[in-house]
């Protein structure tokens, strides 16, 4: 045995010195990535697929999770929509996510920073321009990822090298940096990137020097807002310094805001200026015309689905059957159910935003012949469609109206039937929000008494109740599509999103199936940014960055959005004052509306807390109408049948069909807390300092 021994020891010295003494062939390396252009594609693909890009398959309460389950745009909080889960999916607003991005984020830092710190020993295997292409999108991948930590975090460590492990402990950590340096770090990026990279993308799903400009200037305005606004809310927020290191991890500086917040909003000007000089890009409008309302509406349901649209800056691409997503599986109108439906319903709310509707004396949408919702008789229609005949298309283009078509099918949306007398008085004497939390329909006397008047249904399938018609036929108590008392599947609050469903009705929805694309950056984005930061520039008194009519050119790009929409047009230019900048803050809620964009506008406008929420639409509207001190809800716009003359009324309410969803929302909400493992072990990394 110890002969045995001894011979295989030397046979294994042998083996090891001479046939095994080569690079292992299993392993890639980086002369195998970033000596061509092959290899350099592979690298750009494991970059790619890591990105946190807010698509179908992010979830703002699970994060970036690479699934689509339960897929829903704008539920969490917004007043955009509502959805049929309760909880963590749909009974809260945006406050944290499930999966912190916090370490996915320093994987990717890294593969950006490899790619910087090591492409330039290969530098001569490329022409100038395509190495400098590659090294660009390490900076636009960096800047993006900064990005995503900063909306989130504020401050964050700004890993700007390759981190070699192991070594000692200090030269491990990168500690968080102040909020203003990590802003500065990104506008350095994003500005290193648009240096670097081509004007046009070299492959489909890269980036290019106006994907890096575009992103700046939105980063920019973010940036600009929250040095600006954050000392409205800094009294709830404590010292804004770390616990460990005494750096101001959150917020501005008092000496530093002012000079900071102008700084951005120019940056954010400038690249948003030059995108639209340069680019090449524009509003979508194929099918547009002034004088065709139907071809404006197809224009912007097309708009979504057109990957050759000249609107599209950034767009995340599927392919079916191999790169697909489930968001018609979770979001599609009930009639089309396969696994579950409606995930995305419209807020009465989100629809008020829009032009095209009759209006009572406080602006809210008119239901009745009277003043208010409990003076006078219900309005009634012949058909559910009437209601929004002069409604903006671009609104008919996001959202599922009740008796609309949507794939060859009406949508049948009816939330009961009333059998009493004409004409009808409006079902509630009390429309407020503490009466509308407190009350349902089904606690009505006309649902409860016998006989009763009013119909009624707590679900689809083989519970709805057939009523009698005085011409002697029937009809079932709610529509096929809800909104029911008890199940959150159907329209909840009246309506189904339109925007990004699969409209071939030979498309079959199902988990998995989907293939539509998510259009992450378009030109309207762009536009918007520029006359946010244009307003608010000559709030603060600051003349044009680029020498041109800044308040003319926010003025024309409105208007050009709105001539777009089939939206009433402005009657006047722009001013440097809260009412301009209202009006720019409302017209990027509906035009970005359910686009994973809404959130983010409203943490950095700091109007989602009880103090700010006055101007969370966009425009001033008295918070009391919708919340109390520590929560809110929004509203459905309910359809019943009044049997008397078959005709239809709507009700306007705090809405209580399909399940209870109210939200709330404290100021420290607007910056997530920092992993507790991540604070724990380290010597370095802060906590929030108002966690």
């Amino acid at each position: 045995m110890k002969k045995l021994f001894i011979i295989l020891c030397v046979l294994w010295g042998v083996t090891a010195c001479t046939e095994l003494d080569i690079p292992p062939k299993n392993i890639v390396t980086d002369d195998d990535l970033m000596s061509n252009e092959s290899g350099l594609e592979i690298y750009m693909a494991r970059m790619y697929s890591n990105m946190p890009l807010e698509e179908f398959k992010y979830s703002p309460f699970w994060g970036f999770e690479g699934n689509s389950w339960l897929g829903a745009v704008g539920t969490e909080g917004t007043g955009e929509a509502l959805n049929r889960e309760g909880g963590d999916n749909g009974g809260r607003a945006f406050t944290y996510e499930r999966t912190s991005y916090w370490g996915q984020a320093f994987t990717l830092l890294r593969d950006a920073n490899h790619l910087i710190e090591t492409l330039p020993e290969y530098q001569g295997n490329f022409p100038e321009q395509t190495y400098n292409h590659y090294l660009g999108e390490a900076y636009f991948v960096r800047a993006f990822v900064f990005y995503a930590l900063a909306k989130r975090y504020g401050g964050v460590p700004l890993v700007t090298r390759v981190i070699e492990y192991p070594a000692a402990q200090e030269a491990l950590e990168e500690p968080r940096a102040s909020e203003e340096e990590t802003w500065g770090q990104i506008l350095a990026d994003f500005d290193k990137a648009a240096e670097l990279l081509r004007t046009v993308s070299p492959m489909r799903g890269y980036a290019n020097k106006f994907v890096a400009l575009a992103y700046k200037s939105e980063a920019m305005l973010y940036a600009g807002c929250v040095a600006k606004y954050n000392q409205d809310i800094r009294n709830y927020l404590g010292s804004g310094l770390g616990q460990k290191t005494g750096v101001r991890v959150i917020g501005f500086a008092e000496d530093r805001w002012q000079e900071a917040s102008k700084k951005y909003f120019r940056e954010a000007y400038k690249a948003a200026r030059t995108v639209m000089t340069e680019g090449g890009y524009s509003l979508y409008k194929k099918k547009w015309s002034a004088t065709d309302r139907e071809g404006q509406y197809q224009n912007m349901v097309d708009m979504f689905s057109d990957l050759t649209s000249p609107e599209n800056i950034y767009v995340r691409e599927y392919v079916y059957p191999t790169l697909t997503h489930g968001y018609d599986a979770y979001s599609c109108p009930y009639a089309f159910r396969t696994i579950l439906a409606g995930g995305t319903c419209p807020t009465l709310d989100f629809v008020e935003l829009f032009d095209g509707f009759p209006r009572y004396p406080d602006g809210s949408i008119k239901v009745t012949d009277g003043n208010s919702n409990t003076d006078g008789n219900y309005e009634l229609y012949n058909n559910p469609m009437d209601f929004f005949a002069n409604a903006e298309p671009r609104l008919r283009a996001y959202v599922i109206f009740p008796g609309d078509i949507f794939r060859n099918k009406v949508m049948e949306i009816r939330a009961g039937v009333y059998t009493g007398t004409e004409p009808v008085a409006p079902l509630f004497n009390d429309y407020s929000y503490a009466a509308g939390v407190a009350t349902r329909y089904q606690d009505l006397p006309a649902y409860t008494t016998n006989p009763k008047t009013l119909f009624l249904s707590s679900g689809p399938e083989g519970s709805q109740e057939k009523v009698t018609l005085p011409g002697g036929g029937t009809m079932t108590a709610a529509g096929e599509n809800g909104p029911w008392t008890n199940n959150g599947e159907g329209a909840m609050a009246g309506f189904y999103g339109r925007k990004w469903l699969q409209t071939n009705p030979a498309v079959t929805p199902g988990e998995g199936k989907s293939a539509q694309p998510f259009v992450l950056m378009r030109y309207a984005d762009v536009l918007l940014n520029a006359a946010e930061a244009a307003v608010e520039l000559a709030l603060a008194g600051e003349s044009s960055p680029t020498g041109d009519d800044m308040l003319q050119v926010a003025t024309d790009a409105i208007k050009a959005i709105r001539e777009r929409a089939g939206a009433t047009q402005l009657t006047a230019n722009l001013a440097g004052d809260e009412t301009s900048r209202n009006l720019v803050r409302k017209e990027r809620r509906k035009e970005l509306a359910l686009e994973h964009k809404t959130k983010w506008d409203l943490r950095r406008w700091r109007v989602q807390h009880e103090d700010g929420r006055d101007y969370f639409w966009g425009e001033y509207k008295d918070k009391n109408t919708f919340g109390t001190a520590s929560n809110y809800r929004f509203r459905g716009l309910h359809p019943f049948y009044s049997a008397q003359s078959g005709k239809y009324f709507f009700d306007a309410r705090i809405n209580r069909m399909g399940g209870e969803k109210t939200f709330g929302y404290n100021p420290v909400d607007y910056y997530f807390a920092i992993p507790g493992g991540e604070v724990t072990k380290s010597e370095y990394i802060d906590q929030q300092p108002n966690r």
